[in-house]
């Protein structure tokens, strides 16, 4: 089994096809089984690295909440590429994923070549709001402390059907990963330069607000609504959002 040793702890990684590098990050309590249905498609170009986020599917769940957090997410994805031999990346991800691949675009621009957002917030400016969402991502840690991987099978599919070693990581990760303490990514939305790809299933409501208010403040963003589809946009019409994405990277040359 692919493994990166950093901080401690391991991180579990896999790898398909060759050239330029695309990394995609899963969203909350998935994993990196998720994209499976992406792989065939995605790897014909790319060389395309799926993981595992600390706490969740085959990584590590250590005890040090520390580990957890946005600037240890932003490091575990870094040190994946330097492993591989990367300098550069194409960066995307779903949900969670997607937010921290804009946080990454933050910490290391250079390492950018391009932005897959798919069904994503970019944070909030507004204390009030961003407080609202971590009290919910909080109650989330508790329900998995109470319920278990149980808790999992009231969301959407891509969590739904995730395999986990235990509740503790993930709900470690709703207390620090998940949670938001400043609006420093939804302020950096106007400074990006590289191609980016915004994407929403058509059903996923709450986030087709944030979705449009990327695609008007980041230039030059493509905007792409997958019709049928709900927050698992890539599982629930995957034909329409592999093809969005081939289409998107083909365009551009990426």
């Amino acid at each position: 089994m692919p493994e990166l040793r950093r901080a401690g702890r391991s991180i579990y990684y896999e790898t398909h096809g060759s050239g330029p590098a695309l990394l995609l990050s899963h969203g909350f309590s998935a994993t990196s089984q998720m994209w499976i249905g992406q792989i065939s498609e995605l790897s014909k170009r790319h060389q395309l690295i799926l993981w595992d986020m600390c706490g969740h599917g085959r990584s590590e769940s250590p005890e040090d909440a520390c580990l957890y957090s946005e600037a240890h997410t932003v490091a575990d994805m870094r040190a994946l590429l330097d492993h591989l031999g990367h300098p550069s990346a194409i960066i995307g991800g779903l949900s969670l994923g997607g937010y921290m691949s804009l946080a990454f675009h933050v910490a290391h621009p250079e390492y950018v070549r391009a932005l897959l957002v798919f069904d994503t917030g970019p944070g909030f400016k507004n204390d009030q709001a961003r407080e609202a969402w971590n009290e919910s991502a909080r109650a989330t840690g508790d329900s998995l402390d109470q319920q278990g991987l149980a808790a999992l099978q009231s969301m959407s599919v891509e969590m739904a059907e995730a395999q986990h070693k235990s509740a503790f990581g993930l709900a470690m990760a709703a207390r620090h990963m998940l949670t938001q303490f400043d609006d420093r990514i939804i302020q950096s939305l106007p400074g990006i330069r590289v191609p980016t790809l915004v994407l929403v299933g058509a059903e996923d409501e709450p986030f087709i607000g944030a979705t449009n208010y990327m695609a008007h403040k980041i230039p030059g963003a493509t905007k792409v609504i997958i019709e049928g589809a709900g927050h698992a946009s890539n599982i629930d019409r995957r034909r329409a959002f592999n093809d969005a994405v081939v289409e998107f990277l083909s365009q551009r040359d990426l």
